[in-house]
């Protein structure tokens, strides 16, 4: 194996009931967990999505659109813990490896920081080095998980949109994209680094970015290109009307953590 480990590496995918990551919630959770010495664990978890209506949890409903993809429907989740339940297991898992999925830079791992935050249970993903095999392929061979796993692994991807088979169809793509590109970076944390490119961002949706001297700049709307603490030294309003949007609640976090340094 060419991509070198110091520490585990989690291979992991989402299937939700949208793909809002403020509003939307995950329904199956799958992992494959690749250790340094080439041992690895997997397991792969169905979730009861839940929202609070009028002070209580009440499951939440898969919308037939988000159904007809991954094949997940109320009653198969009914039964099963919510996100809530299994949060400090799943802490567990996540607390001491790196991150690797299939356009999770964009949505799988916002979306799970996210439901980390509702559950109160703190994961340190901002210390995590994350490798996106999506963004590989974009850079060398832009299609779809299922066109990467055919063109670098030589396979039909059977099952697709279920999240233990898109886990281990990623692994296996990033594995054979680790061999098919001798000149990328072997190490997860340079790998990560070359695949981040100029963007760091301050949050995990991309909403907030740093600029070169380190400070928090809008990447949305009207005051994109704007330094967020400038903004609110002179629009305290605004401060307060993006608290009441629904933005992804690390997002808002940041938001905070800046208003509250001035």
């Amino acid at each position: 194996m060419r991509l070198k480990l110091t520490r585990p590496l989690i291979f992991f995918d989402l299937e939700t009931t949208g793909i809002n990551i403020a509003t939307d919630r995950i329904v199956e959770l799958s992992y494959h967990k690749l250790f340094p010495d080439g041992t690895a664990e997997g397991k792969t978890l169905r979730i009861k999505p839940t929202r609070w209506q009028n002070g209580m949890e009440v499951q939440m409903h898969i919308p037939d659109e988000a159904a007809s993809v991954h094949g997940i429907h109320d009653e198969d989740v009914a039964d099963c813990p919510t996100f809530k339940q299994v949060a400090q297991q799943l802490a567990e898992v996540f607390a001491d490896g790196d991150l690797a999925g299939y356009n999770s830079t964009h949505f799988d791992i916002p979306l799970l920081v996210e439901e980390f935050l509702r559950a109160g249970q703190q994961v340190d993903f901002k210390s995590k080095h994350c490798i996106d095999a999506f963004t590989i392929f974009q850079y060398r061979e832009p299609r779809t998980l299922t066109a990467a796993y055919r063109f670098y692994c030589g396979k039909s991807l059977e099952d697709a949109h279920t999240a233990n088979a898109d886990t281990m169809a990623t692994y296996e793509v990033l594995m054979a994209q680790m061999e098919h590109y001798q000149d990328l970076p072997a190490t997860v944390e340079e790998l990560s680094v070359y695949l981040a490119g100029n963007k760091r961002m301050a949050d995990f949706a991309g909403l907030v970015v740093y600029n070169d001297q380190g400070q928090e700049v809008f990447n949305f709307g009207k005051h994109k290109g704007k330094v967020v603490a400038d903004v609110f030294r002179t629009e305290r309003g605004y401060y307060s009307w993006l608290l009441d949007r629904e933005f992804p609640e690390y997002t808002k976090s940041v938001f905070k953590r800046v208003f509250l340094s001035l």
